[in-house]
């Protein structure tokens, strides 16, 4: 190491005269560090990242149907209902990789930290450059998360629902590897736009170029952890200087000097292996390479380390107070108005932590800066000073009234829950009255999600992105109190407001079907599937109502324009198969002519070419058959039905009657045995789920 000594003369006041003394310090080497070579390869992989994304969702938008989601989040779906997903392969995959190369997935291959970079590099061309802040128990929180995402679901099932729900049965092991609907998971622009600004233009300016990644995302929470176990990390040469050029480089706020210097490697689990720490190291003394001797088995460092004071931004007191407003703050905004998802709420986590952290500070300290800005001065508040405290106050009200909103959802959903009617004994103008437990429950429920309601609509809430569900409840419940006229009115606000949302369309129907005159029902049904003839779920109830009217013509007109208006080859379109399905169902149950019969067999031997699997298909084919007379054909048709549906107990009823209408007894008996046996069971299964010992 380049150094020298330095004569540094100790004057004592003390009576005893002067005292001299000569010191050895190391003088470091003058300069800045180069640039990192690494930046622009890792900015290019980053780019590549984003550019497949995109050019998934391109393919799905343009086919309709592609690979699932490449999100670890896609991975609650495994644990909670057993359906392996991509997503899940991948957080696998990335995790157990962890084990070997530590964790560089984080810095090479996610798209929110090349967000991260993103605006690190735009604020640096306007001469910001973020500061990292320093917590110790807000390290925690990515991990709180990653357990409740993760492991909470099994925990549940295993450890509680025994007890509470004993009814749930663990999943049978699934794949979900292809899907039509890629968006189901992810939010809307709306969600979209402020979770990209929080999350990366001001986390990056409050926490650091890496503060979401420290202290807000739950997928590191396990990454970090792995990470100790890692035989792969930066290690360092005895060429090393402690010149710091690594730890000025470092966009992970790791103090890659000292831990070189004090343990031989990196040991932080933030380190994301970016690798410009190995860059710019004048000397060439840092290295990525492997070794069995990991973070979780170092010793500790001969030289003590610096006092909590020096390490962290907040004292231990401080720590725990915001650590309890941090968990207040998740409770308050994590699924607020429904449209808050859990990254974008630990987003608004962290950063409420920041800002009034700093809010407190400019009451506490004389003097306090936030970056380049001055909040106080000689123990006087700034102009800036006070905005951040009147910002301050002004969130902190708004995370209130968010969590009392939140708070008034779940109560609501909770009397709502309790209310368990069937439709069949709701939408009836002979319908049952609810019991008064039931029916008290859902006053309080329509209370409480009038409550809820945005102003202007009789509640205290700002926003209004959830208010279509609170009306489809409001509407279910006031059914259940047979308030049918109220219910009508709810549906028909929203349906002026938004007109052409299937979910309302339907309900509008059975609330108006819940009359002993059906003609509003009727015209209902005709005015809004003119209006919007591709709403395929009002089209079937409509025809199923038709059908059990007896109205075979009518329904017949209507499934014709089902398959019209389909539109799309049934063979890449799911809804335009369902419309000839159902065509094919209404010809052969409700056509009165051989004509109307041979047109549905025709189109339900079209729809088993597409889906050959469908042993209902095969079930309408002999029907059809039958109907025309052709019973060797309906025979082969129910016969291929059993054997995709062996333990249907109809399906094999029915061959049983072709057969014998065919002469052959002795198979026809032989099948109607196997249907007696297969519907005993199912009595004996069903005795013994209801009266449990």
């Amino acid at each position: 190491m380049a150094g020298g000594v330095l004569k540094c003369m100790d004057k004592s006041a003390s009576a005893g005269g002067s005292l001299s003394a000569n010191i050895s310090l190391p003088v470091l080497p003058v300069g800045k560090p180069k640039a990192s070579r690494m930046s622009r390869k890792r900015a290019a992989v980053l780019i590549l990242v984003n550019l497949i994304i995109i050019a998934h969702i391109v393919q799905w938008w343009m086919t309709g149907r592609t690979i699932a989601p490449l999100e670890p989040s896609e991975a609650m779906d495994t644990v909670k209902d057993g359906v392996v997903t991509v997503g899940f392969i991948l957080f696998a995959l990335a995790l157990g990789s962890t084990l070997i190369f530590g964790r560089f997935f984080c810095g090479w291959g996610c798209h929110i930290l090349a967000l991260q970079d993103s605006c690190t590099w735009l604020m640096g061309k306007f001469g910001l450059r973020p500061h990292a802040f320093r917590s110790r128990l807000l390290l925690w929180l990515p991990l709180l998360l990653a357990l409740y995402m993760f492991v909470w679901p099994l925990v549940y099932r295993l450890a509680i629902a025994p007890f509470t729900r004993p009814d749930l049965a663990w999943p049978e092991l699934t794949f979900r590897l292809v899907v039509t609907d890629f968006w189901r998971t992810f939010p809307g622009i709306a969600v979209a736009i402020p979770f990209l600004f929080i999350c990366g233009f001001v986390a990056v300016y409050l926490l650091g170029s890496k503060g979401y990644c420290t202290y807000g995302c739950p997928y590191g929470g396990f990454f970090a952890p792995i990470d100790r176990y890692a035989v792969g990390r930066i290690r360092v040469t005895d060429d090393c200087e402690q010149c710091g050029h690594c730890t000025a480089t470092c966009t992970s706020n790791v103090r890659v000097h000292e831990e070189v210097r004090d343990f031989g490697m990196v040991v932080d689990p933030g380190c994301m292996k970016c690798m410009d720490c190995v860059s710019v190291c004048p000397n060439d003394a840092l290295y990525f390479g492997f070794a069995f001797k990991t973070a979780a088995n170092v010793a500790p460092p001969v030289v003590p380390p610096p006092s909590a004071s020096s390490r962290w931004d907040l004292s231990l007191a401080e720590e725990w107070s915001f650590a309890a407003i941090a968990a207040l703050t998740f409770f308050a905004v994590r699924g607020a108005y429904g449209v808050v998802p859990l990254l974008f709420a630990s987003g608004i986590v962290i950063c409420t932590v920041y800002l009034l952290w700093k809010a407190w500070r400019t009451l506490r300290d004389a003097n306090v800066t936030m970056h380049w800005i001055a909040l106080a001065r000689g123990g006087k508040a700034t102009r800036w000073g006070w905005w951040l405290r009147v910002s301050a106050a002004a969130w902190l009200l708004l995370l209130l009234h968010t969590g009392v909103i939140n708070g008034i959802h779940t109560l609501a959903a909770a009397a709502d829950d309790r209310v368990i009617m069937r439709e069949s004994s709701v939408f009836t103008a002979d319908g049952l009255e609810p019991e008064k437990s039931m029916a008290d429950d859902a006053r309080r429920a329509i209370g409480l999600y009038t409550l809820e309601s945005s102003l202007g609509r009789g509640g205290i809430g700002i926003f209004s992105a959830i208010q279509p569900n609170i009306d489809m409840r409001l509407a279910w419940l006031n059914s259940v109190l047979r308030e049918f006229a109220t219910a009508e009115a709810i549906l028909r606000a929203q349906w002026q407001r938004e007109p052409g949302q299937e979910a309302f369309a339907l309900a509008m129907g059975r609330v108006l079907m819940a009359r002993a005159d059906s003609q509003p029902a009727q015209q209902w049904y005709r005015d809004s599937l003119a209006a919007f003839p591709a709403m395929t779920k009002v089209r079937d109830e409509y025809v199923g109502w038709l059908i059990a009217e007896g109205r075979g013509g009518d329904a017949i007109e209507q499934a014709r324009l089902g398959v019209m208006h389909g539109g799309g080859d049934p063979e890449s379109d799911a809804g335009a198969l369902n419309a000839m399905r159902r065509l094919s169902l209404v010809l052969i149950e409700m056509g009165e002519t051989p004509a109307q019969w041979s047109e549905g067999v025709m189109l339900v031997q079209q729809t088993l070419q597409i889906a050959p699997k469908n042993a209902y298909g095969w079930r309408a084919l002999a029907l059809g058959h039958a109907r025309l007379e052709q019973l060797p054909q309906a025979e082969t048709a129910l016969a291929k039905a059993v054997e995709l549906a062996p333990l249907d107990a109809r399906l094999r009823r029915g061959h049983a009657d072709v057969l014998e209408a065919l002469g052959r007894v002795e198979e026809a008996n032989e099948a109607r045995a196997a249907a007696d046996r297969l519907e005993a069971s199912a009595s004996t299964s069903e005795a013994a789920a209801s009266h449990p010992e």
